[in-house]
């Protein structure tokens, strides 16, 4: 069995700490370097489910994509649930190691898991490394679907091909225009707008678009186009964590193929543990203004 050293290194190649951005908190939490690793559980947030999950599975390894410490703390008292965590994760001798813009950035990283698991033929980053001379590493990806298809298709397919959560995905734009280029990018994205903007796609999906960036993004494309609406980017926002968590099973079968090729026999797991914080949702009421409201009880998931 190899040391948690040897496989945080091999981590480390995959995902390196330099390329992340210098306000994020990547790299090893807690952890004995010369711990045996027998068993991996990759997940995108290291809270408490997913750490009881690690425990219950016996598992010697937690790489998680966001970071547990992200603006650093003057305490690990386990009164704090942050504190718990890492009182929990000691206690049962589990490391936790995290690859956060460092594995947005790789090649491939988290915004490839994304394009894969809605089938897309990615062609480049959206926004490439300047480093990179292969013009490969980068923020998001540019896709191309195989055979066009309407705002309204791409959209049932992010639906089908993501888990689910109680957000489910939002869309601006015409139903039914026609699709042939996607820009994704696995987390928040709105801040690649100028970069989706150029690339000219046919529709951005990313996650945590907020009011005025999205209307301001579509605004200007659409005044840039002199009006052609064909030219602006539908806009495809999903959950968050249902962005991020394909990259924790391309990550688990990266790692295996790592171990294969050193002969580690390690086992190597993802949490489906829903992590998303929102837990449920009603629709708007879309009947005319001087319907009867509608009664709470007949809502979803309202209280009786």
């Amino acid at each position: 069995m190899p040391a948690q050293s040897e496989v945080i290194a091999a981590l480390d190649a995959l995902w390196p700490p330099g390329r992340a951005e210098q306000w994020d908190a990547v790299g090893t939490v807690c952890g004995d370097p010369d711990a045996e690793v027998r068993r991996v559980l990759f997940a995108v947030d290291p809270v408490r489910e997913v750490v009881d999950e690690a425990v219950e599975l016996g598992a010697d390894l937690l790489v998680t994509h966001h970071p547990l410490y992200l603006r650093g703390t003057t305490t690990v008292a386990a009164s704090t649930f942050k504190g718990r965590v890492v009182h929990t994760l000691i206690k049962h001798d589990i490391g936790l190691h995290v690859a956060h813009t460092n594995a947005d950035r790789a090649d491939p990283g988290v915004s490839d898991a994304l394009a894969g698991a809605l089938d897309l033929r990615v062609t480049g980053p959206l926004v490439p490394d300047p480093d990179d001379p292969a013009g490969r590493r980068g923020l998001g990806r540019i896709c191309e679907l195989d055979e066009p298809e309407t705002l309204a298709g791409f959209t049932a397919r992010a639906a089908a091909a993501l888990p689910a959560t109680a957000q489910g995905i939002r869309v601006a734009g015409d139903p039914g225009r026609t699709v042939r280029t996607v820009a994704v990018c696995g987390g928040s994205g709105d801040s690649l707008f100028d970069d989706v903007r150029r690339a000219g796609v046919d529709v951005y999906l990313t996650a945590d678009l907020r009011h005025h960036p999205a209307s301001e993004a579509r605004e200007q494309a659409r005044a840039r186009a002199a009006g052609a609406d064909a030219a602006v980017p539908a806009l495809v926002d999903a959950a968050h964590w249902a962005t991020e968590w394909p990259w924790t099973e391309q990550a688990a079968a990266q790692l295996d193929e790592i171990s294969d090729r050193h002969g580690w026999n390690l086992r190597t797991h993802v949490s489906r543990a829903v992590t998303d914080p929102w837990t449920a949702h009603a629709a708007s009421d879309t009947r005319p203004a001087d319907a009867p409201p509608t009664p709470i009880t007949d809502i979803p998931g309202a209280p009786n």
